[in-house]
């Protein structure tokens, strides 16, 4: 295949990890069929063809779908809204809410504190979190200033380690909050995943990502 060729194909970005499991029974709904490696564990390769000569995968982390989606290296990919709020991307159309990685953002802080604390009397706060975009703004329209500590991992040893007593993250269950004596005092957003479109290649390639955003909205209306 020419260089040329490779380069009109369409290519779709999806999350490493968790959501990707989920993700599995859309995309065979969908009609989307990766090769082989695509599901092997131990494949090291990022780029996979489809039975759809036109389309090919590329499987990179959370947060950078949307990267890759905005600024045009993929065409469509799939992103929780809680990447999208935090970079808020005008770049990116999100037309399809697929309906799972059900989660939220929420703020947390340790039992303790919580027993006695109101959070509608925070003035100013210091808080742990990978959103702090999200972070900043939430607490901007109610008047409060938060001073945000990036990190991408370990949250919740935050507040236990002097850090900051307060951290916000993404919520599922609960368990891990539990398991570090933490517990939820807010809840910012609620959380799923989406298919997002580079705007730029819909309106040049309106018939072909209008195809599979047709088919990714039967693919979620099927299940």
């Amino acid at each position: 295949m020419s260089d040329a060729a490779a380069n009109d194909k369409l290519v779709l970005a999806l999350p490493k990890g968790r959501i990707l499991k989920e993700l599995g029974p859309v995309l065979a709904r969908a009609g989307v069929r990766p090769e082989p490696a695509f599901a092997d564990e131990e494949a090291r390769q990022l780029r996979f063809a489809t039975d759809d000569p036109n389309l090919d995968i590329i499987r990179v982390r959370s947060f950078d779908v949307a990267t890759f989606v905005a600024f045009g290296a993929a065409h469509l990919g799939v992103a929780g809204n809680d990447v999208l709020m935090e970079f808020d991307y005008p770049e990116i159309y999100a037309p399809v809410d697929l309906g799972i990685g059900r989660c939220r953002i929420s703020v947390a802080e340790p039992t303790a504190l919580s027993a006695g604390d109101d959070p509608g009397r925070w003035s100013h706060i210091r808080v742990a979190t990978k959103y702090p975009e999200i972070t900043r703004r939430h607490f901007a329209r109610r008047g409060v200033q938060a001073e945000c500590i990036k990190l991408n991992g370990a949250l919740e040893l935050a507040p236990g380690m002097g850090l900051c007593q307060r951290i916000v993250d993404l919520v599922s269950t609960g368990k891990t909050l539990a398991a570090n004596d933490l517990v939820e005092v807010e809840r910012i957003a609620e959380v799923t995943s989406r298919l997002i479109v580079n705007r730029t290649a819909l309106k040049t390639r309106p018939r072909e990502l209008g195809r599979w955003v047709e088919r990714f909205r039967e693919a979620v209306d099927a299940a």
